[in-house]
């Protein structure tokens, strides 16, 4: 059983789920030590729990450690089963982050799958569905895979009561990944989206938009949806000829929307003046189905400590070659050997 430190790099749960992911994948027991150590409210919280109940649902796994507040847990994992599930949070925590927990066992299963998830959909902590729809999964299908999402209901934090579907077709194998180049900018948009808010809110952040970085009428689009409880998003999305980079700032109490919009145009700004394809987020989950499919390589920003966690944690539990290199600053490489 290989045994990982939930304290180390960043110390949060995305070592969890890297875990959990990775032991299916391989067939390989783990025991997660120390789980999110880094954390103000250290062990797991209920999105862990359904992340733990989901992989060992789709695989039959033997498990100790579920349960609320636990510091360790022990994995052995059965064989991946595709199938029809079904993983509620109970909470605002993110869906998409158990989607990503079980998506790669599930690419590599036998048969078709489909998921529904309910909980949060928009999270400041965790990617949206429309990160997940417009920027990951167009990458992760680019990669010889087939996956379709399809958003029923939005879930803010912290009413959560969000609703999802997923299908996803096996795949014989994942292609490597080169994306090194944006290309040209193609299409921009900003999505304001807001659910028993004030109208205004999300006017007034579409308006900042216009304002700072001169974008057109057309760009911008205003989305009042219905919700379990109140919640704001604002989405700013680049397409270029290679990748489509999704930009987000999640509304708060006692924020104003100029802020919340200042927020998403600071990093897109910054992403735009790098002139590199992958964002800091996208970078964070490219690295696994890079790891587990035939490699490759990318160029990012200058990698978070997110990013390093997660490949130590990867090189660890399969013994790849992950390298990093800066060719200038603010702009890095990274190339996984396979």
């Amino acid at each position: 059983m290989i045994t990982i430190d939930g304290s180390q790099g960043e110390g949060g749960g995305q070592i969890f789920r890297t875990s959990l992911t990775l032991a299916m994948c391989l067939g390989k027991s783990v025991c997660i030590e120390n789980i999110r150590a880094g954390r103000n409210k250290p062990g797991l919280l209920r999105q862990h729990l359904t992340c733990l109940r989901a992989a060992q649902g789709i695989c039959n796994a033997q498990v100790s450690g579920d349960a609320m507040g636990s510091s360790r847990v022990t994995f052995e994992p059965g064989k991946v089963k595709s199938g029809s599930y079904h993983f509620a949070i109970g909470s605002a925590g993110s869906t998409t982050l158990v989607f990503q927990t079980v998506l790669l066992p599930l690419l590599l299963a036998d048969d078709i799958s489909e998921l529904t998830l309910e909980g949060g959909t928009h999270n400041g902590m965790a990617p949206s569905f429309e990160f997940i729809e417009r920027c990951f999964l167009p990458i992760i299908n680019k990669m010889g895979c087939h996956v379709e999402v399809e958003l029923e209901r939005y879930g803010f934090y912290p009413a959560g009561g969000g609703f999802w579907k997923a299908r996803i077709q096996p795949t014989k194998g994942v292609k490597s990944l080169d994306l090194v180049k944006r290309g040209e900018i193609i299409k921009r948009k900003a999505v304001a989206i807001s659910a028993r808010v004030p109208e205004h809110v999300t006017e007034r952040e579409l308006a900042q938009v216009q304002k700072k970085c001169y974008w057109s009428e057309s760009e911008l689009t205003q989305k009042l949806v219905n919700s379990a409880g109140p919640g704001n998003l604002l989405s700013l999305q680049v397409a270029s000829e290679a990748v489509t980079e999704v930009f987000e700032s999640v509304g708060e109490r006692h924020v104003s929307a100029e802020r919340v919009a200042g927020r998403a145009m600071k990093d897109m700004k910054r992403y735009l003046e790098a002139d590199v394809p992958v964002g800091e987020h996208l970078a964070d989950q490219l690295v696994l189905p890079m790891a587990l499919g035939n490699g490759g390589c990318f160029r990012t920003l200058q990698p978070s400590q997110h990013l390093l966690t997660n490949i130590d944690v990867i090189k660890q539990m399969t013994g790849v070659n992950i390298s990093l290199k800066e060719l200038k600053k603010d702009y890095w490489e990274v190339f996984v050997d396979k």
